[in-house]
């Protein structure tokens, strides 16, 4: 039985969606109103420690990871525009022995921390050589901040933090201190103690150049420090932004947060449509002046939700399985369980009617709040900023109890754990039959699995699928994809029902290929199918061969019939963030499948031995029909808000 939980696609849209792909195998903006004013709501605000009119722009490359390649080029784009009379850039990049000696500007190369004031395009002044410097230290980035803004008054300060992004965990890691993290609570304590030493209330922007930050936890925690917040939801392409965008602030000193926001957000979608990384992408602009409104609308949310836990679990569970979510990974222990905020909203107050007052009022304050935002055709629909919502209270990461932002929500997470806790056994997931397994049929389309079940536990149910794994010699199976499927209503049962097409994801660099596991995720208006792949990655530079963890990001266009997009992250296990992998043509991936040993434990292991090299725009991707012959099995599962199946389990023979 296939007991770890995935993200899937929502039950309705799987038969739809398994459909197009085997007949078959721009970013879009929000224009919501802002304020066009001076970065601080609708009112003008007095800032502290203005001085004068134009921006300076502190830009924080924490490079010492395996992102230094894509800050490189940042730091390089920032030198396109340069500083003049009306725009200062300072820069702190923090560079490792491991990564490459690109040239930074007229710099060159080096390793460790220096701090630069950009001169005229191409050209840099070194202010302070820093060394061997712990860039998650808060310390370090108060003193940045307070340094920055001291050396360069302005009538407007903006404070850029690059590096991977984890959401409310924080973000980080610089591996050479250790791993060390910059997490949520030391982001704000760094920069609190830098404006205060400056003589500055707030900042007019803070952006994170960084996967996930878009988050209501984030967006609360910073709020006190910044009018405006620029962050991603999803995870962010390696280019990240287009610093050519600060030309704006060279060009008009009386540029606004909103305008300088907006010309961020835009950058950031046309070089996304330049580099074909449009497909996932997304990037807000929140009003931090807005978020009171905001922290009192979850909180109200957040009481009811615990208040109702009993009656109102089912449909929570129900909209987290089929709401948009970011940094979702087929390894639940790796999935980010984020999801979009306003959009749960809604899903909870449609389907859980004595808290759609509450869920409304969340989605007016978000509306209210989120000013500016770009997506693409897979992120469809996202409203600015996510959610912590794991499904089961053994995802949950015992370090959001922590986070002060989190104190509502967190209770509301309690309750509905107990609330899975407490279903009642006679609504629990049974089979009627699990000894006799799923009826089984074969046609021209593939397998179809189906089983009924005690309608008592139909509206508990969040989730079901078919599964679908290997048969090995040792007894082992490995399985190598999961689909939701359709359940209805039969009578005095509930019908679980669902297809395979008996096919399998194969990727190859030209010269080897090797199967993968696949986990699909379908937009909301089917026009793409997004396929989260896990892999090992093995950098060629490393001597030592040590694996990484990483998650290939691929888009199908339902339209064209073909592969549109695809991206190669790495998870970071100490700091769970997510970061693109620089190009590195001569790395190799091994695809990494799900197998269940004969002892019954869980393990993901490579699916050749010989991997593929990781070539990312030349890898092929195509589902392979299965052999006449080869042996699976295939389970059909149910799934309730507490976490309780029911597996139906089944041998077959390829026809």
């Amino acid at each position: 039985m296939l007991t770890t939980r995935a993200r899937r696609a929502p039950l309705a849209l799987a038969t739809c969606c398994l459909l197009v792909i085997t007949a078959a195998c721009s970013g879009s903006s929000d224009d919501s109103d802002g304020d066009e004013g001076g970065g601080a709501g609708d009112a003008a605000v007095e800032h502290t420690g203005r001085e004068g009119d134009g921006w300076t722009v502190l830009h924080y490359s924490m490079a010492d990871t395996d992102l230094e390649p894509f800050m490189v080029e940042d730091v390089n784009e920032l030198g396109t525009v340069g500083s003049n009379e009306n725009l200062q850039i300072r820069e702190l990049m923090d560079r490792s022995v491991d990564y490459g000696d690109d040239e930074v500007l007229d710099q060159g190369t080096w390793v460790g921390g220096r701090v630069l004031d950009l001169g005229a395009p191409g050209a840099t002044e070194l202010v302070e050589d820093l060394g061997d410097v712990d860039s998650a230290d808060p310390q370090v980035l108060a003193d940045f901040i307070a340094d920055g803004i001291e050396a360069h008054r302005a009538g407007h300060y903006a404070l850029i933090i690059s590096d991977h992004g984890a959401s409310w965990p924080g973000i980080g890691p610089d591996e050479g201190s250790d791993w060390d993290v910059l997490d949520l609570a030391q982001i704000t304590e760094g920069i609190a103690a830098g404006l205060e030493r400056a003589g500055v209330d707030k900042l007019d922007l803070l952006g994170f150049d960084a996967c996930l930050m878009a988050n209501y936890e984030v967006a609360s925690a910073v709020a006190p420090y910044a009018d405006r917040l620029v962050a991603s939801q999803e995870l962010e392409p390696g280019h990240g932004w287009d610093y050519g965008s600060l030309q704006l602030l060279a060009d008009d000193p009386d540029a606004t947060a909103d305008a300088f926001g907006t010309a961020i957000i835009d950058g950031f979608e046309q070089q996304a449509l330049d580099q074909g990384t449009v497909d996932e992408i997304t990037l807000s602009m929140t009003d931090l002046t807005k978020m009171d409104e905001v922290d009192a609308a979850v909180a109200d949310f957040a009481a009811a939700l615990a208040e109702q836990a009993t009656d109102v679990a089912p449909a929570v569970g129900q909209s987290e399985a089929s709401t948009l979510s970011f940094g979702k990974s087929p390894d639940a222990t790796q999935d980010k369980h984020l999801s979009d905020l306003g959009l749960l909203a809604v899903a909870i107050g449609e389907a859980a009617p004595e808290v759609s007052e509450q869920a409304d009022a969340v989605v007016d304050a978000l509306d209210q709040a989120v000013v500016d935002e770009v997506f693409g055709p897979s992120t469809a629909g996202a409203t600015g900023l996510s959610i912590y919502l794991p499904p089961l209270e053994e995802l949950a990461d015992g370090a959001y109890k922590d986070v002060a932002s989190a104190d509502p929500w967190a209770e509301f997470l309690a309750a509905y754990y107990a609330a899975g806790d407490a279903i009642p056994e006679e609504e629990l997931p049974e089979f009627t039959d699990p000894d006799a397994g799923p009826e089984v049929s074969f046609d021209a389309e593939g397998v179809t699995l189906a089983g009924n079940f005690d309608v008592a536990a139909l509206d508990n149910i969040v989730e079901a699928t078919i599964s679908y794994a290997l048969v090995n010699d040792d007894g082992s199976i490995s399985y190598f994809g999961e689909e939701a499927v359709d359940v209805t209503e039969d009578g005095d049962l509930a019908l679980a029902e669902g297809s395979y097409d008996l096919s399998y994801l194969e990727l190859s660099d030209g010269e080897d290929s090797a199967y993968a596991y696949v986990d699909i995720s379908v937009s909301a208006d089917l026009s793409t199918v997004s396929f989260d792949v896990p892999l090992t990655y093995y950098a060629s530079y490393d001597p030592d061969q040590v694996p990484q963890e990483a998650l290939l990001s691929i888009v199908f266009d339902s339209a064209s019939g073909e592969f549109t997009s695809e991206t190669l992250y790495l998870y970071d296990e100490l700091s769970g963030g997510y970061g693109e992998l620089a190009p590195d043509p001569e790395g190799i991936i091994v695809p990494d499948v799900l197998t269940l040993t004969a002892d019954g434990e869980e393990i993901w292991e490579p699916t050749t031995d010989v991997g593929l090299y990781a070539d990312i725009p030349n890898l092929s991707y195509q589902f392979v029909p299965l052999d006449p012959g080869t042996t699976l099995q295939t389970d059909l599962s149910v799934y309730d808000f507490g976490g309780n199946s029911s597996t139906l389990s089944t041998v077959i023979e390829v026809p």
